[in-house]
This record gives structure tokens, sequence and C-alpha cells, in this order.
């Protein structure tokens, strides 16, 4: 009998014993073991379907946004693998917990919205859906690396490891932790 080799992210990092601390984000956070985040888009055609989609390609798409970026999905990737080289050797931690990590400490739990009554328009408090929570989360911490590299010497996958291992522990020097405060902080005034 032969051993059935364990999926690991990139050949290096397991999928094994990464936990999703948050309950209510457990279902959209997917942990599903992948070689190489790529599922060439089959989750689009399905609605809440992206919930199934690896973590890490779901980070990987929202590092592809602005112009020149964007559809350079194998250099996104290539960006994202050396983010979680340099994530490891800093912390010698599974930088797939780290991600999972950064993604639950900055994803916001309420926001607000626009109401109007009779031409009088007033911000309201509300609580944010789990799906929209893990997407503002990866939006935050990718424009926080893209930001912090625009016209910096330092490489992006640089910024994004550091960004990263901030968001995991919660960190206020952190971009996208500290525009969840800002959101929530907003939210709270506007109750």
């Amino acid at each position: 009998m032969s051993k059935v080799q364990e999926i690991q992210l990139f050949g290096k990092w397991s999928f094994e014993g990464v936990n999703v601390e948050d309950p209510g984000l457990k279902q959209y956070i997917s942990l599903k073991p992948v070689y190489v985040p790529h599922s060439m888009g089959r989750h689009e055609h399905g609605k809440f379907h992206k919930a199934k989609v690896s973590i890490v390609e779901r980070l990987i798409n929202n590092l592809m946004r602005p112009g020149s970026a964007a559809g350079k999905k194998t250099r996104a990737i290539a960006l994202v693998r050396n983010a979680f080289e340099i994530m490891h050797i800093q912390t010698g931690e599974n930088p797939i917990q780290l991600l999972v990590s950064a993604v639950e400490n900055t994803a916001p739990g309420e926001d607000t919205t626009r109401i109007s009554y009779g031409g009088i328009a007033y911000h309201m408090a509300v609580d944010i859906s789990p799906q929209r929570r893990v997407d503002v989360a990866l939006r935050l911490l990718s424009e926080g690396a893209r930001k912090q590299s625009f016209g910096n010497p330092k490489a992006l996958d640089e910024y994004l490891a550091e960004e990263l291992v901030l968001a995991s522990k919660n960190d206020v020097k952190s971009y996208a932790v500290k525009k969840r405060n800002e959101m929530e902080r907003i939210a709270r005034s506007s109750r």
C-alpha cells in the first residue's frame, strides 16, 4: 500500500491544523486543500459560490484589482508565494493560519448605509453579513499592501507579508486594522 500524499499549498504549507476562530466566518473561509490556488473562475456562475473558493485564491484575486495588475494572475500567485515565504521566515508559523487570523481581525462587524426620507439623507449603522465581512477584510489587506508599496523601492510582496503579519496580531499599525476600527467607530457614532 502506498501512502496518500498530503495536499500542500505551493508544495510547502499544509492546510492541516489551520482553524477559523470566528464562528460567523467559519462557513465563508474555505480551507479546502489546493496545490496552486487557481480555480479558473468556476465559482462565478453560482450565487455565493465564492465562499467555496480557497481563501488564498480570494486574496490573490483581490491583488489583481487596479489597472495594470488586472488579469495578471500568475504574477499575483508568485507575489503571494513570496509573501508567504517571508511570513514563514519572520514568524516561523504557517502563513495560511496567519492569513486566516488577519482576515478574522480585519473583518468589520458593522458599517453605515445611507437612508433618505423626503430629501433628507442620513447614515444609519447596519450589521455586515459574514460573506461581506470576508470580502471587505481581503480588500482592505490587499489595498493596504498596495498603498504602502506605491512609489517605494521595497517590493509589494514584502509589504503584503508585513500587512498580513501585523493584521494577524491585530496591530494598529496595520492599514486594514486601522480602516476596520474607523468603519466601526463611524457606525457606532451613527447609531
